[in-house]
């Protein structure tokens, strides 16, 4: 786990958090900017992933479960978001990316807080 990843994708998914409530606001649902805004959380996220497992091989954290259940859950978590707000009719499909983006915002951090108790 780095922080130079943790901070960009702690900024991206504020911006899906952002785009989310807008469109909810606006009563409209998500369009090509949402789309693109979850992607490029998802490819973050699929860096950062990468990156955790190549540095576990060396030195792991104390509670490695934890940690695997929060990085494997991390990366699903866009993805489930993009699937519900696409079969969501209505305006709260925003809504939903909102939520997954405070989500992965959260878990992020939880992670890097994971990683860096044992000094990993």
């Amino acid at each position: 786990m780095t922080l130079s990843l943790v901070v960009p994708i702690t900024v991206v998914s504020v911006v899906v958090v952002v785009v989310g409530v807008a469109s909810t606001l606006a009563r409209r649902r998500i369009g090509l900017v949402h789309l693109v805004a979850a992607a490029v959380l998802e490819v973050l996220l699929l860096v950062q992933a990468a990156v955790a497992l190549l540095a576990m091989d060396g030195e792991t954290p104390a509670d490695t479960a934890s940690f695997l259940g929060y990085l494997s859950g991390v990366v699903l978590v866009p993805v489930a978001g993009v699937l519900w707000a696409r079969t969501e009719m209505t305006r709260w499909a925003g809504t939903v990316l909102a939520v997954a983006g405070a989500a992965v915002g959260v878990m992020i951090w939880r992670l890097l807080e994971l990683w860096e108790a044992t000094g990993a």
